[in-house]
């Protein structure tokens, strides 16, 4: 009979089958003080960005098996999160780890600071969405045709099998899901800022 009646504590101790539905997923976080170097930079570029309510951030600091491209709403505080991919150019030895920027045309490497998003185009790898650099340290990236695209090193399942994703050559590279949703919601005139802490 005791254990009977333990079991039914146990029972009833249990959250109810659809109380999982109703949690909120965790949202991602961002670094501070990147947070705040994004907030500044957007405040020093207003007369180059048309559009200040969603910004993206890329946290160059985290291994490119994480998630570390975050559409930030800063109207709402909503913050989702991808994986995207650096420049071979930034991790030579391929580490997973983007260990430098730069500028330099041919150098393959990702370029740190603010963007301007422009116009969505079909190229290479299908929908892309051209870049605009804003700072001396990306002031090359038309030159460079560095632009946020899709492709098949920047899927999950690299992750799954060799721990990282595959690298580009300094663009932004998503998965073709992840692509979707940051051209719905991105979209030409916003700013994306990248860099390390």
């Amino acid at each position: 009979m005791q254990a009977g009646a333990a079991g039914l504590v146990a029972c009833a101790a249990r959250p109810a089958l659809g109380a999982a539905a109703i949690v909120a997923p965790v949202q991602p976080k961002i670094n501070p003080r990147l947070m705040e170097r994004a907030k500044a930079a957007l405040e020093s570029k207003r007369g180059q960005i048309r559009d200040g309510d969603v910004i993206a951030i890329t946290d160059f600091s985290q291994a490119s098996r994480f998630d570390r491209f975050y559409l930030v709403d800063m109207i709402g505080g909503m913050v989702t999160s991808y994986q995207v991919a650096h420049g071979r150019g930034s991790d030579p030895a391929h580490s997973g780890y983007l260990e430098h920027f730069s500028n330099v045309v041919g150098s393959e490497a990702t370029s740190a600071g603010a963007y301007v998003t422009e116009n969505v185009y079909y190229g290479k790898y299908g929908r892309s969405l051209r870049l605009r650099g804003l700072d001396h340290s990306n002031s090359n990236a038309e030159a460079r045709a560095i632009v946020v695209h899709a492709a098949k090193y920047a899927e999950p399942d690299m992750v799954d099998h060799f721990g990282k994703l595959g690298r580009s050559e300094g663009c932004f590279a998503l998965s073709q899901i992840s692509l979707q949703y940051v051209l719905q919601r991105l979209g030409p005139g916003r700013m994306i800022y990248a860099d390390k802490v």
